[in-house]
C-alpha cells in the first residue's frame, strides 16, 4: 500500500519560514519524481514546485520562486519544502506527489497524500 504522508504544516505570521515533509512508503522512492501542490479555498489547486529523480533538477511557480525550496533524501524516502518570506497568499493545504514523468501538472502524478494545512497571517 502505497501512502505520502505530510507534516511540518501550521500557523505562521507573514515573513516567517516552514518546512513541510513528506515521508512515503510502499513504493521505489528513486523511481519517482515528486512535487508538491497546494489547494486554497475557493481555488483550484496548483503547482508549487517538482524535484526529478536525480534530484538536481527542480521547478517552481512562479509565485514561490526565490522563496521555496524543493529537496529530497532518497535514503529517507522523503520529499522536502523549505518554505521562506512566506505570505499570507501562500496559505493553503499543501500535499505532494509522485509522478512516474517529470510534470508540473496534478493530472500526470499517481499518487497524493492527504495534506498539511499552511496558514499565514498577515
Amino acid at each position: 500500500q502505497v501512502q505520502l504522508i505530510e507534516s511540518g504544516g501550521g500557523l505562521m505570521q507573514a515573513g516567517g519560514s516552514l518546512r513541510l515533509s513528506c515521508v512515503t512508503s510502499g513504493l521505489t522512492f528513486v523511481h519517482y519524481h515528486m512535487g508538491w501542490f497546494r489547494l486554497a479555498p475557493g481555488k483550484e489547486r496548483e503547482f508549487v514546485a517538482a524535484i526529478e529523480r536525480n534530484g538536481e533538477d527542480t521547478y517552481y511557480a512562479d509565485s514561490v520562486k526565490g522563496r521555496f525550496t524543493i529537496s529530497r533524501d532518497d535514503n529517507k524516502n522523503t520529499v522536502y519544502l523549505q518554505m521562506n518570506s512566506l505570505k499570507p497568499e501562500d496559505t493553503a493545504v499543501y500535499s505532494c506527489a509522485a509522478a512516474i514523468l517529470p510534470s508540473t501538472k496534478s493530472e500526470h502524478y499517481n499518487y497524493w497524500g492527504q495534506g498539511t494545512q499552511v496558514t499565514v497571517s498577515s
